[in-house]
């Protein structure tokens, strides 16, 4: 009797075991058939700030076209927090299926990982970076009453009273604070930079007066650039900027080679698979090749800007080198 049960148990194990493994086959078929179906629900790609801020105008201008290219909605959501680490650590952890993605820019990619001791965050290790979207400059920004017209103006009041100027500057590792730092010492100025805790109040002081002089975005200080109210001394671009023809840049301006701008890219967790990462890449190019969407960057303080996945990789990497070296030079740290 029991020399017959033994078969019989044999087989009964087989089949449960079966069951069991019988979902993880399936699913190593399902896989190739998902990425070839992407996408077949919305997509969220995150913000890593809070609405109205530069990424988030840079994250719905691609969304509203990535949608339609799609033909799936894309869904913005933001998750501000932390100087915008909270939200990349999410990408970062998130399933590398394709349906979340980052918004991501220099201060999150490039200046963060140096700056925050306790990131546990590698770009270059932890995203499947889609590709680039935009750059954007920094300007030097004088109130009308400042003294100084020019870059070599502020650079030789600077030097005639040294550590008397107070220098304005969004918050602490900021893509307008490391200018600040990167003009400081290429410059070879004793300035005080003064950061604040936001663009908003930096605008704000600047127009009253407070501080004389500051490196800022230029989307919210193109208005009053235009009233008069404040007035751009150079911008940090290579090239001038579409939007003020007449504003040099640094290196038209007696500093040779001086460039800090922002950059905007999309990325994917890391793992995401490469057949979804290049149709994203190639809608993305697309849609930035688009005249309305490179009027609607335009006009957020933008230049429009495209590359593969492979450039975009690169360009984290030497952005990574060149933000994260100053950063290590000027010993700043983030707890």
């Amino acid at each position: 009797m029991m020399e017959r049960e033994t078969p019989m148990r044999l087989r009964a194990a087989a089949i449960a075991l079966a069951i069991v493994l019988l979902p993880f086959a399936l699913s190593s078929f399902a896989a190739p058939a998902a990425a070839g179906d992407y996408p077949s629900k919305p997509i969220t790609l995150i913000v890593p700030y809070p609405p109205g801020g530069g990424v988030d105008a840079m994250a719905r201008v691609v969304a509203a076209k990535l949608s339609e290219a799609l033909k799936q909605q894309v869904l913005v959501e933001n998750r501000g927090g932390a100087g915008g680490t909270l939200g990349t650590k999410y990408v970062a952890r998130a399933e590398p299926d394709g349906y979340t993605l980052l918004l991501g820019h220099t201060g999150t990619i490039s200046i963060n990982p140096g700056l925050y001791t306790h990131l546990g965050l590698d770009p270059e290790k932890d995203f499947a970076p889609v590709g680039l979207v935009a750059t954007m400059p920094v300007a030097l920004l004088a109130h009308p009453s400042f003294p100084a017209k020019t870059v070599a103006d502020f650079i030789k009041l600077a030097k005639e009273k040294p550590g008397t100027l107070n220098l304005g500057t969004s918050a602490l590792g900021t893509g307008g604070y490391m200018c600040a730092e990167l003009f400081k010492m290429e410059a070879k100025v004793d300035v005080a930079i003064i950061p604040y805790k936001g663009t908003g109040p930096v605008m704000n002081d600047l127009l009253g007066g407070h501080v004389p002089i500051a490196f800022g975005v230029l989307p919210p200080a193109l208005g009053n650039i235009a009233a008069g109210k404040l007035r751009a001394v150079a911008v940090t671009s290579k090239q001038r900027f579409s939007l003020l023809p007449d504003v040099p840049t640094f290196d038209e301006s007696g500093m040779p080679g001086f460039e800090a701008v922002l950059h905007y890219g999309v990325l994917a967790p890391a793992g995401t698979p490469k057949e979804i990462v290049d149709r994203l890449s190639v809608e993305l190019r697309k849609l930035v090749a688009l005249e309305d969407v490179q009027r609607q960057i335009h006009l957020e303080g933008g230049d429009p800007l495209t590359s593969t996945p492979q450039e975009y990789a690169a360009d984290i990497a030497s952005e990574a080198r060149k933000w994260g070296g100053l950063v290590k030079k000027l010993g700043l740290k983030v707890e």
